[in-house]
């Protein structure tokens, strides 16, 4: 008869976790007790059930003891509260861990207790096969069991299937501290302190004083942690993901601190060789350190980490890509200095497809930075045409420039100044980019050249890039985006030449009228490059105006070279005789001049008569400049002024003080624009508003009035003022032409709707060679008509007003 009891007892002395125990004594157990439990086992023949009693119970074991013990480590309160808000951003919540070194000591002390657990049941297998002997085949159960890998795999399993959710923050924390040890040696080398100094600093690594560096001690710690979790299978699985967010922060950082602002340098070789030296080291030590040094070698670095290294790369040229993108405003301000970061951008966008988020940030960058109403429009210009050159850097395609730019036009076509400024800037003085470009000598490329350019220089032909919006293919092809130069894409703003022409007319017009010493040769040069550029036929009447300045200097000259003229004239006149129909429409100034300077005008008048036989003068006495010397108390003036600033303080010749009423009605002048340069005498002390609307000479500079109030700036205004109309003046004089057919139209069909009146209009200006105008215009002048009360306007139809 058995004894169950005292078989029993033995059986627990072999596998105490049969009895609820997880570790097992070291204690060695006597052979009569293994032939004992053996003889009965084979009598009973429950040698399988036996075994398979064994491996339930080592699950058991692992599932219930085990991995509870480990995961009560970081279940305390304290540590949940700390973590629980970097469950979403395991990176972030590392980095703000405030007490990383005591989650370092907490994941030591867990692992060094799991892996005891683990060693005890480990121990379970050499017993069961003492106990199963070498004799006989064993059974199934009894082979899977003593499998090397299977109770890695179920504590594998187990760990992973109660996975707390800040588990992966507690091992950021522990390879946190490990990489800081790690790079000890590298910060060092890149420490500028004195060694007498930097004795009294905390040790970068282990933030002990010096004297007490526990740096060794500490990576001896880590690396038996990291053999004890490989020898469990878990280094993988268990510290994968947070290890992998820990390296994507320190990529991060690390180009944060080496490349954020410079853009005169390329980084990109530099980011290759630190992940290389720095991350890929670590990484391979975290996996090798604890061996012995003579059984490491390349073969036995897991294929993970090599494969690692892949993804890795792509992270960083993926997020250097993003933090270029994101500075990229700056590279295009510091353009040409910062092609090294675009070059760099260009290699990372090889790599990996970033021009939707390129498009997108730059986008929004531009319209927060410059599109908005406190930039002036010259900046913006600027901005522009430095994107331009920029984004063809980086994409010669013409597509990210495209999609970009595209609010840039849109938002200059608002402004009224974008045409002016855009002139200025081809023809001012000193260098600018648009000027710049205008020296270049190049000729606007037309959109239909660009066929015969792609077929003359097919050696260097390229695709349409994948990816194109098709609604930006629609009107711009990918070979006029490439070949189009920067004057061309300014001019695209608007789409017309003729526009630009208009406006450098004026321009020209206003430089003419306001430089006594013009210069003619800087004035021909920048219309010869024009002419390249936009052709000759929109730039015949600037000829005929510098045509115009040349023949009357020779005028001049001929008219002052008369004695007789010249014997009793109270002042030298010298004209500017313009061709009235090449030059733009004035505005509508007037201007009465005082008798006896009209007389002077009038032998101007007869010298030029006499001279040019059937031909006269109309004078425009409200442009010019006029030299004047003034004498008051003890006190004399000489300077330059515009004529109606001249007859002001003529008139106080005669009257000491003036009304705005009685000045404004002999000089012509409305009283708003009269008080306008009124100020500007006030603002030199010779003029003063003793009481409102009434202006007294001043005798002595020191007597002024409470009501002078004015700065310079404002009296200095109307030297700025063109004498030019506007554009948008003349071309609604331009359009006046059209005012009798439209009110012929409406008288017959009594009402018609806009789109209607332009087409009729239209037809009429393609026969009689007229005015070509879009819509838009149009309906600008019919709303000036209908503010006039010359229209109704109701129900989307034009009428007549009764």
């Amino acid at each position: 008869m058995c004894d169950f009891d005292a078989l029993w007892a033995d059986v627990l002395r072999i596998f105490p976790v049969l009895g609820g125990a997880s570790a097992i004594s070291n204690d060695p157990v006597d052979e009569k007790v293994f032939q004992n439990v053996r003889q009965h086992l084979n009598m009973l023949g429950s040698i399988d059930t036996f075994a398979a009693l064994v491996d339930l119970e080592i699950q058991s074991a692992i599932r219930n003891v085990l991995v509870p013990k480990f995961w009560k480590h970081f279940h305390a309160g304290l540590v949940s509260s700390e973590l629980q808000g970097g469950i979403n951003d395991r990176a972030l919540a590392i980095e703000a861990l405030p007490d990383k070194n005591r989650l370092f000591t907490q994941f030591i002390d867990a692992i060094n207790e799991l892996h005891d657990g683990f060693q005890s049941l480990m121990q379970v297998k050499p017993r069961l096969i003492q106990l199963v002997g070498t004799g006989g085949k064993p059974a199934a159960k009894t082979v899977k069991l003593m499998q090397e890998d299977g109770i890695k795999n179920s504590l594998r399993d187990s760990l992973l299937a109660q996975l707390p959710p800040t588990f992966s923050v507690v091992v950021g924390a522990f390879y946190w501290v490990h990489f800081k040890l790690f790079t000890k040696a590298s910060n060092l080398a890149l420490t500028t302190v004195d060694s007498d100094v930097f004795d009294e600093l905390l040790c970068i690594g282990c933030n002990f004083d010096a004297e007490q560096c526990c740096c060794q001690r500490l990576t001896d710690m880590v690396n038996k942690t990291n053999m004890k979790l490989f020898e469990m299978n878990l280094i993988d699985r268990l510290t994968g993901s947070a290890l992998t967010a820990l390296i994507k922060l320190k990529i991060k950082e690390h180009i944060n601190d080496t490349c954020m602002g410079i853009f005169d340098r390329s980084h990109l070789k530099q980011l290759e060789t630190w992940l290389s030296d720095v991350i890929m080291s670590w990484l391979t030590n975290i996996f090798t350190e604890w061996k012995s040094k003579d059984s490491i070698s390349d073969i036995e670095v897991p294929e993970s980490v090599k494969s690692f290294k892949v993804k890795l790369t792509y992270f960083m040229y993926e997020t250097f890509a993003q933090s270029v993108i994101g500075q990229f405003f700056s590279i295009i301000i510091d353009y040409p200095d910062s092609i090294p970061a675009i070059d760099d951008l260009k290699i990372c966008m090889e790599k990996i497809d970033m021009r939707v988020y390129l498009t997108e940030s730059l986008r929004s960058s531009l319209e927060a930075r410059i599109l908005h109403p406190g930039v002036n429009t010259m900046d913006i210009l600027t901005g522009y045409v430095a994107a331009i050159k920029a984004i063809r850097h980086l994409d010669s395609t013409g597509v990210i420039l495209e999609m970009v730019t595209a609010p840039i036009k849109d938002y200059l076509r608002k402004r009224n100044d974008t045409v002016r400024r855009v002139v200025t800037g081809l023809t001012e003085e000193g260098p600018t980019d648009l000027s710049e470009e205008l020296a270049k000598g190049e000729s606007i490329k037309e959109c239909k050249d660009s066929g015969a350019d792609e077929f003359s220089n097919w050696e260097n032909w390229e695709p349409d890039p994948f990816g194109i919006d098709a609604s930006i293919m629609q009107y711009n092809s990918s070979r006029k985006m490439r070949s189009a130069d920067i004057i061309s894409m300014v001019v695209d703003i608007y789409g017309s030449k003729e526009l630009f022409m208009t406006e450098y007319r004026n321009l020209m017009a206003d430089r003419l009228l306001a430089q006594l010493d013009f210069n003619s040769e800087k004035e021909i040069r920048n219309l010869e490059l024009l002419k390249i550029r936009f052709g000759e036929s929109l730039l015949h009447s600037c000829e005929v105006m510098l045509k115009d300045v040349t023949d009357s200097k020779r005028i001049n000259a001929h008219i002052h070279s008369d004695g007789n003229r010249t014997e009793n004239q109270l002042f030298e006149i010298s004209s500017l005789i313009v061709s009235a129909q090449f030059w733009p429409s004035f505005n509508k100034e007037s201007l009465q001049l005082p008798e006896e300077i009209e007389n002077e005008f009038k032998k101007y008048t007869k010298a030029y008569e006499a001279y040019k036989g059937n031909r006269t003068l109309n004078w425009r006495t409200v442009t010019g400049r006029v030299n004047i010397e003034i004498e008051i108390g003890d006190r004399t003036m000489e300077m330059v002024v515009s004529p109606i600033l001249a007859v002001i303080i003529y008139h106080f010749q005669t009257k000491n003080e003036w009304t705005i009423e009685d000045l404004s009605s002999i000089t012509k002048v409305p009283p708003s624009a009269l008080r306008r340069r009124l100020s500007f005498w006030q603002n030199h002390g010779l003029i003063s508003e003793t009481t409102p609307g009434v202006f007294t000479l001043l005798e002595k500079e020191s007597e002024k009035s409470q009501f002078e109030d004015m700065s310079l700036a404002e009296a200095d205004e109307e030297d700025l003022e063109s004498a030019m109309a506007s554009a948008s003046d003349q071309r609604e004089e331009e359009l006046q032409v059209f005012w009798s057919y439209i009110v012929g139209m409406l008288t017959n069909l009594d009402s018609m709707p806009i789109d209607r009146i332009h087409q009729m209009l239209k037809l009429f200006a393609s026969h009689s060679g007229g005015v070509e105008f879009t819509q838009e215009e149009l309906k600008h002048f019919l709303q000036r008509k209908v503010r006039e009360h010359k229209l109704i306007f109701s129900g989307g139809v034009y009428q007549l007003a009764k």
